[in-house]
């Protein structure tokens, strides 16, 4: 079967992979990371746009290449950011994907699925200077 859970959860996965939403990049945004997961050969480019504070996520815009299971969840969660605190962002764990993807997901595909939340987290990091990395590695973070 691979991934459980219903099968409109894993149709919506995979329209999310053939037709992904707010993907491309964005002219001027706010940051740009990018990251990868070696393991499976996802890489994913995700540009962020922020309000005028800086607290609340106003436009998502992402860019890779992968398995359907990392790119459909960096297309779903491209819709969930835009108009989310910065702080929900980055309080947010891999749960919160499985959750949004609504299928059980094996130990050896969860770092495909987070890896969109990863890089959005960590440039959300870089950018507030709390982090200091050129790009994001999911085999780092077990």
């Amino acid at each position: 079967m691979g991934i459980g859970g219903s099968d409109m959860y894993r149709q919506q996965i995979l329209d999310h992979y053939k037709n992904p939403r707010n993907y491309g990049e964005i002219e001027d945004p706010t940051f740009t990371h990018i990251g990868e997961n070696p393991m499976c050969g996802d890489e994913i480019r995700m540009d962020v746009v922020l309000d005028e504070d800086e607290e609340t996520i106003e436009q998502v815009a992402f860019q890779g290449d992968g398995c359907a299971i990392s790119q459909a969840s960096a297309s779903m969660l491209s819709q969930e950011l835009a108009g989310m605190a910065v702080e929900d962002l980055k309080a947010m764990d891999r749960d919160d994907i499985t959750e949004m993807l609504g299928v059980d997901i094996s130990p050896m595909r969860v770092k495909c699925a987070v890896l969109a939340e990863k890089v959005a987290q960590d440039g959300a990091d870089i950018f507030f200077g709390e982090k200091d990395i050129d790009r994001t590695v999911t085999e780092d973070d077990d």
